[in-house]
């Protein structure tokens, strides 16, 4: 069946990310048949719903299950950092206040950095986009992900499609889409498995640390799933410089001294991430 009619959209900031350079900026025609909920071309479009904040359609701000209409003119837009949108329509029933993650196999590095920041962030290297998505409507997680069709999928109501390539930048990336900034806790979670720590008595653990850990280090913490033990060392300080613009507000941790620090001395947070 021929299309009966076209309709006019177009995709505002980094919703271009998602389209051909030669269809970004500019209004782009839709053809169509029937009345289709507006998701679906939005989707055809190329543009997850997950990254959808507002759709304004005729000067008014609609819901993904408008029905489109021959003629109409159509603004899609991310999500607002800085601007109050609260008397439009939102497209979720609401935000997630405690953020936890899920991560597709994609981003194993970028779980890491997530943990090592303190924030939940589940992720295996054998997760299949099914499992993901599930993840995330059973526990209510956002989903980060380096495949943007996986953020078709219906049972997402929160995800991002990371852009970046560069560990580093994905963490900064994220960050500043979440508005992580002032959430940060170093040394929350485990690095391997995404357990709590929690501190724990040196003398409790004695029995498993390497002689110079026991000689130069008083300060450890246990996951609470895993069992694995962590301290202050190097890793600390390579995180410190990493991050410093938000950590050194944050972080109560008190720096290891010169003299521990030296090279002959040094030991390494035991998961690298």
């Amino acid at each position: 069946m021929k299309p009966e009619y076209s309709a006019e959209f177009r995709f505002y900031e980094e919703l271009n990310d998602f389209l051909p350079p030669g269809r970004r900026k500019r209004s782009l025609a839709y053809h169509f048949s029937g009345h289709p909920g507006i998701k679906d071309p939005i989707e055809v479009f190329g543009v997850p719903h997950t990254e959808v904040e507002l759709i304004i359609v005729n000067g008014q701000s609609v819901g993904f299950d408008y029905q489109l209409q021959a003629g109409d003119r159509v603004a899609v837009y991310p999500v607002f950092e800085s601007l109050d949108i609260s008397p439009l329509l939102r497209l979720r029933a609401k935000a997630l206040r405690h953020p936890r993650f899920v991560l597709d196999v994609n981003l194993g590095k970028l779980a890491k950095r997530m943990r090592l920041l303190g924030f939940d962030s589940l992720y295996r290297n054998d997760y299949s986009d099914a499992e993901v998505a599930n993840i995330a409507l059973d526990e209510q997680r956002i989903v980060l992900t380096r495949d943007r069709r996986l953020l078709y999928s219906k049972q997402i109501s929160h995800g991002y499609w990371v852009r970046a390539v560069n560990v580093n930048c994905q963490v900064d990336e994220v960050l500043r889409r979440f508005d992580l900034y002032g959430s940060v806790q170093p040394f929350a979670r485990c690095l391997v498995c995404n357990g709590v720590l929690t501190s724990v008595a040196k003398a409790d653990i004695l029995d498993r640390l390497e002689p110079k850990t026991r000689l130069y280090y008083q300060k450890f913490y246990r996951c609470n799933d895993c069992q694995k033990i962590y301290w202050e060392g190097s890793h600390l300080e390579d995180m410190r410089r990493r991050y410093t613009s938000f950590l050194a507000p944050q972080t109560g941790i008190q720096d290891i001294s010169h003299s521990q620090a030296s090279s002959s001395r040094r030991e390494k947070y035991p998961y690298e991430p």
